[in-house]
C-alpha cells in the first residue's frame, strides 16, 4: 500500500483543480436556491424539499452571504429573482441535470427503481387515475412514483421521467402529447343550488369568483367574452394555487370556478364531483394539459412502457 493510500494520509494536491470546499457553496444551499428560484416561493420550495419555509430562507441567506450578492428580491407578498439570480440560475440547473444524468450513466439505476410521473392534482384525479389503474393491471411489474407538480416550468432536480403539464405545449427540448381531442375551452362551474339562481352573466354581480392562478384565460377574459367586463369590480375574489381547491370551494357553494371543459367532463364521469355548468358560454383557451418528457433523456424500459400506454390513451 502506498503512502497516499494509507488511512489518514494527506490528500494529493492538484494545482489545476481548486478545492471544492473552498470555492463552492454547500450543495444543500445550491439545491435550495434552484427550487426557490424555480417556484419563486420559499414555502413551495420547502414542500418540495421536505423542509420548513424558514429552513429554505436560512439556506438562501447563507448562500447570499457567501456570494456577497442578493439572489432574490423580497416583496411584501411575493418573490422575484435579482439580476444576479437570473444570470446564475441556468448554470445551476444545467449542473444539476448533468450531475443527475452522469450519475445514472456511470452507476445505473436498480431494476426496481420506480418510474416517476409528476402531474398537477387535478390532472391526477381527472385524467391520470383511471389510466394508471388500467396500466397497473396490464403491467403490475412496473413500480410507480407519483409526484404533485404545481405550474412547474422544468423537470428540476428530482428526476421525473415524465410529466403532465399545463400550458401551450411550446417547451423547448420536450416531446409533448396533447391530452384530449379538439381545442380546449373554459366553462363556468358552480354547485347546483347556486347555479339555479344565475340566469345570465349579469347575475354574477356580488358573487365570489374563484380564480386558479396560472391560467392564460381566466375570469377577466371570460367576463370580457360575456360582454360584462365591468362586473369584475362588483365581484369578490378568492385565488387558489391549485384548480382542485378552486373546484372544491365551488362544490361547497363558496362561489364559481372556471374549468377546462374536456377535463371537467372526464372528471364528472370518473369522480362525480357535484358541479354543474353555468351559462352556455365557453371561452377558448390556447392552453391545455400535455404529457411531456425530455428529448435529451432516453427512457428506461419501464418508463417507456408507461409513456407508450399514456400516449396511446391521450385522446380518450
Amino acid at each position: 500500500m502506498s503512502d497516499s493510500q494509507r488511512p489518514g494520509a494527506p490528500v494529493p494536491e492538484y494545482p489545476d483543480w481548486p478545492g471544492l470546499t473552498q470555492d463552492l457553496p454547500p450543495l444543500l444551499w445550491l439545491e435550495a436556491f434552484e427550487v426557490a428560484a424555480r417556484t419563486l416561493s420559499f414555502t413551495a420550495a420547502g414542500r418540495e424539499l421536505n423542509i420548513t419555509q424558514s429552513a429554505v430562507s436560512q439556506r438562501i441567506r447563507l448562500l447570499e452571504d457567501r456570494l456577497g450578492q442578493q439572489l432574490f428580491v423580497r416583496h411584501p407578498r411575493s418573490l422575484s429573482l435579482s439580476l444576479a439570480g437570473q444570470a446564475w440560475l441556468p448554470s445551476i440547473q444545467a449542473a444539476f441535470v448533468r450531475l443527475r444524468d452522469s450519475t445514472a450513466e456511470v452507476f445505473g439505476l436498480t431494476r426496481d427503481a420506480p418510474v416517476t410521473l409528476r402531474a398537477t392534482p387535478l390532472a391526477q384525479q381527472a385524467w391520470l387515475a383511471p389510466r394508471l389503474v388500467a396500466f397497473h393491471r396490464a403491467h403490475p411489474e412496473v413500480a410507480l412514483h407519483l409526484a404533485s407538480g404545481f405550474w412547474s416550468t422544468d423537470f428540476g432536480s428530482e428526476g421525473a421521467d415524465m410529466e403532465i403539464r399545463y400550458g401551450r405545449g411550446d417547451w423547448n427540448e420536450l416531446e409533448c402529447v396533447a391530452l384530449g381531442e379538439g381545442e380546449e375551452e373554459m366553462v363556468v362551474l358552480a354547485a347546483p343550488e347556486l347555479a339555479a339562481r344565475l340566469q345570465s352573466p349579469q347575475d354574477l354581480a356580488g358573487q365570489t369568483l374563484l380564480h386558479s392562478v396560472g391560467f392564460a384565460v381566466g375570469w377577466r377574459a371570460w367576463l370580457q367574452a360575456a360582454g360584462v367586463a365591468e362586473l369584475e369590480r362588483q365581484t369578490r375574489r378568492v385565488s387558489c394555487d391549485t384548480q382542485v381547491m378552486a373546484l372544491e370551494l365551488a362544490r361547497q357553494g363558496m362561489g364559481l370556478a372556471l374549468a377546462h371543459r374536456n377535463l371537467f367532463m372526464r372528471w364528472q364521469r370518473e369522480v362525480r364531483h357535484g358541479l354543474v355548468p353555468v351559462f352556455d358560454l365557453c371561452v377558448a383557451t390556447p392552453e391545455r394539459f400535455w404529457l411531456v418528457r425530455p428529448l435529451r433523456r432516453q427512457l428506461r424500459a419501464p418508463a417507456q412502457k408507461l409513456w407508450d400506454w399514456l400516449a396511446s390513451h391521450s385522446q380518450s
